[in-house]
């Protein structure tokens, strides 16, 4: 069982934020000090605005106040309740405690979906997943992408459990499972995976991942136990292009995505800690260039809804910042993931550009990239097919469940 969250947790891991980010911006502009940023309520050390301004202060500081200014409001209705936060250097203190926040801590931001939703203790979280379909069928495991909960998969689901049990997770930091400040790293997301297979399926299956949960679904051909994974769909997954200093190809830094995870964790807060939405929009609007929103709508399909979408809200926003910080995958290099796969692999590739002039990547992973990862997988021994859908947006199964459903169940078929 996960340690209970308390109020004074999410202060505390706000200041933990506002410290990075304040600090980081000071010592930006040549402001910094040695022992970082003063405490969040001493006030002497905030200068005001127009002073930072009339400096010349660059965008970094005038962010860190911008930051130190949304949460005044904030700390003081916490002192008011009798709340303090802590120091910088309790935060860094390694007895201090990390505390997790479950779902009923937030029951405001989920909505009811079409099949029934069910929490299983994995120990060190509640992972929360839905299932369809008769028992009696082989089982498909279904992880979604970033910023994505698992009734992305809803229609995919009514498709495959036909043929198939379905299972749809939330990982640790997304929907109602619980989000672990400081604990997201891929090695994390798939040992959750090995005990949910291992506690709720029980038997042999076919995972299959979108985006960073492509990226699971190849940890899971890996590295999962002896005998639990049948085969692998890796679907659009950002194999290298995720990392900070990939084998081959683009970074994560080379595009548009690591930019916009930034600006969405600087904004929204770890944990959703400040949720300045208006403020990210603005920011939106100031630094991602004109062309981008066209180029990211390419991959996304369609044009976003009026308003913030249901997703981001039930996503904790430190993900992001796990994968352009390089945390994510610290101890869990794709090359090397990729030289241990061990079940047959099938790999769907969506819309995706590589400004030549640049070398930046719009999309999850390059041509270059993708003829790596068939190298090394066929390099195991294992299968490795490969469909191309140049024209389809980033989540096939979102955009498409037909098409997705078809393309997974004729391949599984020909494995038979």
């Amino acid at each position: 069982m996960t340690s209970q969250p308390t109020r004074t947790g999410w202060l505390d891991v706000h200041a933990h934020y506002v410290t990075d980010h304040y600090a980081e911006a000071r010592r930006a502009a040549g402001h910094g000090r040695p022992d970082g940023m003063p405490g969040l309520l001493d006030r002497s050390s905030a200068a005001a605005p127009e002073a930072v301004a009339a400096a010349g202060a660059d965008a970094a500081v005038k962010v860190g106040l911008l930051i130190r200014r949304a949460l005044r409001h904030r700390l003081a209705r916490a002192r008011s309740a009798g709340l303090r936060p802590v120091s910088p250097a309790a935060l860094r203190d390694e007895r201090f405690p990390v505390t997790y926040i479950e779902y009923s801590d937030h029951p405001e931001i989920f909505e009811a979906h079409a099949f029934p939703e069910h929490i299983v203790d994995l120990g060190e979280i509640r992972m929360n997943y839905a299932v369809a379909g008769d028992p009696a069928n082989p089982a498909i495991l279904l992880v979604p992408g970033q910023t994505e909960s698992w009734w992305g998969y809803e229609e995919a689901m009514r498709l495959l459990a036909e043929t198939y049990q379905v299972y749809a997770v939330d990982l640790r930091g997304q929907g109602r499972s619980t989000w672990t400040p400081g604990r997201y790293s891929l090695d994390i997301f798939g040992g959750d995976l090995v005990r949910f297979i291992d506690r709720v399926i029980g038997r042999p299956v076919v995972v299959s991942g979108l985006s960073s949960g492509g990226v699971l679904s190849a940890w899971l051909s890996a590295y999962a136990a002896p005998g639990q994974i049948r085969a692998a769909v890796y679907e659009d997954p950002p194999l290298f292009a995720s990392e900070t200093t990939p084998a081959i190809g683009p970074s994560i830094r080379q595009g548009p995505v690591g930019h916009i995870f930034r600006l969405r964790y600087r904004w929204l807060g770890p944990q959703w800690s400040i949720g300045d939405e208006a403020g990210l929009q603005a920011a939106m609007a100031r630094e991602v260039p004109e062309w981008l929103p066209a180029a990211m709508r390419s991959v996304a399909g369609g044009l976003p809804p009026a308003g913030p979408k249901q997703n981001p809200r039930e996503y904790d926003p430190e993900w992001g910042d796990a994968f352009v910080s390089g945390r994510v995958a610290l101890t869990c290099d794709h090359e090397a993931m990729l030289r241990q796969v061990k079940v047959p692999v099938l790999f769907t590739h969506h819309f995706h550009h590589v400004d030549p002039d640049t070398g930046n990547l719009i999309g999850a992973i390059s041509d270059e990239q993708v003829r790596h990862v068939h190298r090394l997988v066929e390099g195991t021994g294992n299968s490795f097919t490969y469909r191309a859908f140049p024209a389809m947006p980033h989540s096939m199964h979102g955009h498409d469940p037909a098409t997705f459903v078809a393309t997974v169940v004729e391949w599984l078929a020909d494995l038979s």
